[in-house]
C-alpha cells in the first residue's frame, strides 16, 4: 500500500511512476477522496468539541435552577451526539474507500527497473553455464524413458483433474531430495532460518502480502474462509504482521519448504504437458525483513542464494531483470532466474526474487524502531529458492542419456544415499 502523505506531497511524481507500469493517473481521485475524508473527520471533531462544551454547561444550568436552559442544552447535546455519530460513520466509510483504492494500486518501480510492456522487454544481466551439447535429440522430462513410470498424469487426472501429477519410485525420491538439498544449503551456507508454517491462512494475511483483494482468482479459498497459500511468502512475511521489531532483530532471513496452490487463472492452454505448471506444487521460499537502507543490497544477496543452488547442481541458467510491464504488482524490482531446459530448447523461470520496499509492510503494519526511536516501516523481500518441481524438470532434462536413463548431479548424491543414476527402468542406483 502507498503512503498517502507522499501522494499529497508529490502527486505528479506518483502518477509518473505508475505510468511506467501502464497505470493511468490516479492521484487526483485519491486526493479528492482524501480531502473529503479529512473534511469529514474535522467536522466530526468540531461537533464532538461542541457536544463536550454543551455537556459541561448542563450541570451549571441544573445547579442554577434554570430548567429552560437545562432542557435546551440537553436537547442540543442529544442532537450533537447524533451528528457526531453520523459524521464518524461517514468518515469511517470514506477511510475504507480510500484504503480499498490504495490497496488496488501496484507498487512504484525503482528507477533502475527497466521500462517495458511484457517479457520481451526484460533485460538479461548474466548467464552462467553452457548448455550441454547432446549427441541425440533431448526430450522433455515426461518423455524420458526412466521417468515415465514415476510421473503419472493419468492417475492424477482421475484423482484431481488436469494439472496434477502422481510421482513414485525414483522420481519421487529425487523430488524429495531436491527440496532437502535446497533447504540444507540455504540454512548451512546462506544463513537463512528454516521455518515451518501453515498452508491455510486468514484472509487478512493474503491482503498483507498483496494477493488480495485484487488477485483472489489466482488462489483457492476453503468453505471455512481460509485461503490456501500460493507461496510461503504469505506466511513468512506475515510473521511480522502488526509487530514493532527491535532494530537488532533485523535483518531476518527465513526459508520454508511448503506445498503451494494456484488456480493458474488465465493460463488456459499454456504448459499443459508435463509438470511445469501445476495447481499443487512444492517450493522452497526465501523471505527477508530488512531496514529500508539495506533492502536493495538484500535483493542481490537473495538472488545469489537462489543462483547458487543451480551452480551446485551444475545446471545452466540466466538471470533477467523484469521490466515494469512484466513485474508483479507488489514489487519494485524483480530478478527472474531462468533455467535451461534442453527438452524445450529454452530457458524457463525457476525463481523470482523481488524487493517490495515498504509496500507490504504498510499493508501489514510491520515496523521497527531505528535507534529505539519512532517506529518506521520495514522493507520486505521474497524469492524462490527454488521451485522444487521445476528443479526436478531441470535435473531430469539436463541429465538425460540416450538410453533413457538420467545421470544425477553430484551435489545431490548425499541426499540420495549415494545413488547417482535414475535407470531407464525408473530405479535409483
Amino acid at each position: 500500500m502507498h503512503d498517502i502523505r507522499a501522494i499529497r506531497e508529490t502527486p505528479a511524481a506518483f502518477d509518473a511512476a505508475l505510468a511506467r507500469r501502464g497505470v493511468s493517473p490516479v492521484s487526483s481521485e485519491i486526493l479528492a477522496l482524501d480531502e473529503k475524508r479529512r473534511a469529514c473527520i474535522h467536522a466530526a471533531e468540531t461537533a464532538q468539541a461542541e457536544q463536550n462544551a454543551s455537556s459541561k454547561e448542563i450541570g451549571k444550568a441544573k445547579a442554577s435552577g434554570d430548567e429552560a436552559e437545562f432542557e435546551r442544552l440537553r436537547a442540543l447535546v442529544a442532537a450533537k451526539k447524533d451528528e457526531v455519530s453520523k459524521m464518524q460513520a461517514e468518515a469511517k466509510e470514506l477511510d475504507q474507500q480510500l484504503t480499498d483504492l490504495l490497496l488496488g494500486i501496484p507498487n512504484l518501480p525503482y528507477d533502475d527497473t527497466p521500462d517495458g510492456t511484457d517479457e520481451d522487454d526484460n533485460v538479461e544481466i548474466r548467464r552462467e553455464g553452457t548448455p550441454r551439447d547432446f549427441t541425440f535429440k533431448p526430450v522433455e522430462h515426461f518423455e524420458i524413458k526412466g521417468v515415465q513410470e514415476g510421473m503419472d498424469f493419468e492417475t492424477a487426472a482421475k484423482l484431481s483433474g488436469s494439472r496434477f501429477v502422481v510421482m513414485s519410485g525414483g522420481v519421487a525420491r529425487i523430488h524429495r531430495a531436491l527440496a532437502q538439498f535446497m533447504l540444507d544449503t540455504h540454512t548451512t551456507e546462506h544463513g537463512l532460518t528454516e521455518t515451518w508454517t501453515p498452508v491455510l491462512v486468514k484472509e487478512e494475511m493474503m491482503v498483507g502480502t498483496g494477493q488480495l483483494p485484487k488477485f483472489g482468482e489466482d488462489s483457492y479459498q476453503t468453505r471455512e474462509g481460509w485461503w490456501l497459500v500460493p507461496t510461503a511468502e504469505v506466511t513468512l512475511t506475515n510473521i511480522v504482521n502488526d509487530v514493532i521489531i527491535g532494530e537488532s532483530y533485523l535483518p531476518r532471513r527465513y526459508v520454508a519448504h511448503t506445498q503451494c496452490f494456484r488456480s493458474e487463472a488465465g493460463s488456459a492452454g499454456r504448459d499443459t504437458s508435463g509438470m511445469l505448471r501445476q495447481h499443487q506444487f512444492e517450493k522452497v521460499e526465501m523471505v527477508s525483513i530488512t531496514k529500508p537502507e539495506d533492502s536493495r543490497a538484500e535483493l542481490d544477496r537473495m538472488t545469489d542464494c537462489a543462483e547458487n543452488i543451480l551452480r551446485k547442481l551444475g545446471i545452466p541458467f540466466r538471470t533477467v531483470v523484469l521490466c515494469t510491464g512484466d513485474m508483479g504488482a507488489g514489487a519494485r524490482r524483480t530478478h527472474d532466474i531462468e533455467v535451461w531446459l534442453p527438452g524445450q530448447n529454452a530457458y524457463r523461470e525457476i525463481s523470482s526474487c523481488s524487493v517490495c520496499g515498504d509496500y507490504q509492510a504498510r499493508r501489514m503494519n510491520a515496523r521497527y524502531r531505528p535507534g529505539g526511536g519512532k517506529p518506521e516501516y520495514v522493507h520486505t523481500l521474497n524469492g524462490s529458492g527454488l521451485a522444487v518441481g521445476r528443479g526436478l524438470i531441470a535435473v531430469l532434462e539436463n541429465g538425460q542419456q540416450e538410453d533413457g536413463s538420467v545421470l544425477l548431479p553430484e551435489a545431490l548424491h548425499p541426499w540420495l544415499g549415494g545413488k547417482s543414476t535414475l535407470t531407464a527402468e525408473g530405479t535409483l542406483i
